[in-house]
């Protein structure tokens, strides 16, 4: 897996997470993120989100195989 599918999966978790935890549901993988706090969670589920995004922009162009 390259940095481009990694960021994927990062900010699709983290978007996930963001939805479920409006419905009191969350990820096993993320559920740590709430005992510091509601808040702390928010941005833990948004920085996610942010630095998927940024990965997948940066590295989406680079996977690709060379022929």
């Amino acid at each position: 897996m390259n940095l481009s599918g990694i960021g994927l999966w990062l900010a699709l978790i983290g978007a996930g997470s963001f939805v479920l935890n409006r419905f009191n549901y969350e990820f096993k993988l993320l559920a740590w993120v709430d005992h510091w706090g509601p808040s702390t969670g928010m941005l833990i589920r948004v920085g996610c989100i942010v630095i998927g995004v940024m990965l997948w922009l940066a590295f989406r162009r680079r996977s690709k195989p060379a022929n």
